[in-house]
């Protein structure tokens, strides 16, 4: 699958699952050139009582405690010191810049811990003639050198060739750094750090939003619930790494954060060429129409994708996208709504929703709506999405009346029957029965998807600080069920404003959004302003008729407001503004014109 494919040994690390950070010391028994893992003989204690916890061999003389632990201190720093500047003179023959050396010296204490650890237990234990020579020049007796060369000597026996020190110096574990490690043999140090500057650009860039990226995520997550294939259980595993970490998955898009538990999960990300294999990718990505500041999003989301061959395995998966209704042009977003939307596994699920919604007899177009709409649905099990449609159905909401549910509010079928009950159970506290219920299900089926706590109910609350009385309520949800998802600064409470402001009382406007609460959701600019401008300007009629007659502004200014006024003003008619538009239209040509039907309505030129 993956066009950056490892060498076979690495099948033994799919996900590394690491020992302790701190290796054990050198194996003596068997010893051989390059072990990475050691195995201490005697304790440090037997050796010597006055050396530091933190490394053995620095040896200081008798003196008080204080005076103790400070010489203690000074001589441990010099032996890191000295070591680090062997591991810089490696760094520096594997091609490392001086600058990059000194950084990756700097940044690896746990390497540098290792290597005079070992060290310092062969000088204690005069075990340098059973060491390994191959990788010394002849003859040369190792327990003469410097320490400095003792441990440039023991870092070059590792043939890591300063991988593993550069790994542990962007935040992989050293007992992860030690397998990964092992799998780059090929991979040149300097070509390395290229490869991991270049990666890091594209996965954390300066417009990467880590709020989104970390409640998304976790909403991937959340409405999981068929069995995952292997792309998708890594990256389970990936993100619950994430997860365990102070700021979980909100620190996913911080690259020092993340990136080491990256590489950690897909150590082959750092095989992939960057040429061959992630230019191109980034290439495709964009041509399916995903934004260049996006990508980061996919590949964080779903890092499988980074492996996937784009002739061989991601077209293919395209391809299958286009059976589900969803065109060229859309690929691009859904894939940033849902990047698991090409994986196996919620591929093979899309099958399984269409013939279950065609038992339901619900067409195929409009679940492919819904999908577009809410691509998470893919990833639930059929299973799961039965027990909320049953519920839809013990309301009255089957067959074809799934479909305005399903299309409007695809996201209803992740929610659990519970949650959907809770809902319920808030609108029967305003004496609603199953029949009204469903109906509110169908006209506004975001309402079962809102929290009642947190929304609902706080509009409700809303209304009635405002003056709506507890007897009304049940009159002004049931009209206009819309109002309890409105916002409260931007929707309701400007209409309020608005009606105030022309002159009304408080009283008024709560008899007016209690006989007629869909003016709550009428536009002040487009509707309110200049149909009341028309009845006080040109019909010269009292505020008294709006409050008397609130539907009025329900009806179009210019197709029957108007024509309608300019007739009976042609024959000075005078009448309420109820008797003006509540009759159709044949019954209002039978009382005021005298004919049986009015066949074509006058508009205000037919009249003035």
């Amino acid at each position: 699958m993956a066009s950056c494919a490892l060498p076979s040994p690495m099948t033994a690390i799919p996900g590394l699952h690491p020992s302790p950070d701190r290796p054990r010391s050198w194996n003596f028994s068997v010893p051989r050139l390059g072990s990475n893992y050691f195995s201490p003989l005697l304790s440090s204690a037997s050796v010597c009582p006055f050396r530091s916890n933190r490394f053995r061999g620095a040896r200081v003389p008798i003196c008080s405690a204080e005076e103790g632990r400070d010489a203690s201190s000074t001589a441990d720093s010099s032996v890191v010191n000295v070591a680090r500047d062997a591991v810089v003179e490696i760094l520096r023959e594997s091609g490392a810049s001086e600058e990059d050396a000194v950084h990756i010296a700097s940044n690896s204490p746990s390497y540098i811990e290792m290597l005079v650890e070992n060290v310092q237990e062969l000088d204690e234990l005069s075990l340098w003639g059973s060491w390994n020579r191959e990788i010394v020049e002849e003859n040369v007796d190792m327990s003469k050198l410097s320490f400095r060369k003792k441990v440039y000597y023991m870092a070059r026996a590792k043939g890591d060739r300063g991988v593993l020190p550069y790994l542990e110096s962007i935040g992989v574990k050293l007992s992860s750094a030690l397998l990964i490690s092992r799998y780059l043999s090929s991979e040149r140090l300097p070509v390395l750090i290229d490869k991991v500057k270049f990666v890091k650009g594209i996965l954390f860039p300066s417009t990467i939003n880590e709020a989104l990226l970390g409640r998304n995520t976790r909403r991937m997550m959340m409405y999981l619930s068929i069995t995952a294939d292997d792309d998708v259980q890594s990256t389970l595993s990936f993100f619950e790494k994430m997860e365990a970490r102070h700021g979980g998955l909100n620190m996913l898009g911080q690259r020092d954060a993340s990136f080491p538990y990256l590489i950690e999960s897909f150590p082959k990300l750092l095989l992939c060429s960057v040429e061959n294999h992630f230019k191109p990718l980034l290439h495709f990505l964009e041509l399916v129409g995903v934004p260049k500041e996006g990508i980061s999003t996919i590949l964080l989301s779903f890092p499988p994708i980074i492996f996937y061959d784009i002739e061989k395995d991601i077209k293919p998966k395209m391809r299958a996208l286009a059976k589900a209704g969803l065109e060229e042009k859309d690929i691009g977003k859904i894939l940033l709504k849902y990047p698991w939307i090409i994986s196996t596994s919620i591929q093979e699920n899309y099958e399984k929703i269409l013939t279950y919604f065609n038992q339901k007899k619900v067409p195929k177009v409009s679940v492919d709506l819904a999908i577009k709409s809410w691509p998470h649905i893919l990833g639930c099990s059929t299973i799961k999405m039965n027990s909320v449609v049953e519920q839809f159905i013990e309301f009255g909401v089957k067959g074809k009346m799934l479909v305005p549910v399903i299309t409007s509010s695809p996201q209803l079928l992740l929610k659990k029957p519970k949650e959907f009950l809770e809902v319920v159970s808030f609108l029967e506290e305003f004496g609603f029965d199953s029949k009204t219920i469903g109906r509110i299900l169908c006209r506004c089926p975001e309402i079962f998807g809102s929290s009642v706590d947190k929304t609902l109910r706080r509009k409700v609350n809303f209304l009635i600080d405002f003056g709506i009385s507890r007897d009304c309520l049940p009159r002004v949800v049931r009209k206009y069920p819309e109002l309890l998802l409105s916002d409260t600064n931007n929707t309701l409470l400007p209409r309020m404003k608005f009606l105030l402001k022309i002159g009304l009382s408080k009283r008024e406007v709560c008899s007016m959004i209690c006989r007629f609460s869909p003016i709550l959701g009428y536009s002040i600019e487009a509707v309110l302003k200049p149909k009341l401008d028309f009845l006080v300007d040109t019909m010269r009629k009292p505020l008294k008729e709006i409050i008397e007659y609130p539907r009025y502004f329900s009806y179009s200014l210019d197709k029957k407001i108007k024509p309608r006024f300019w007739v009976l003003k042609s024959r000075k008619i005078d009448c309420s503004l109820k008797d003006m538009l509540s009759k159709n239209d044949d019954d209002f040509a039978q009382e005021y014109l005298g004919i049986q039907r009015l066949l074509v309505v006058p508009s205000s030129k037919d009249v003035s």
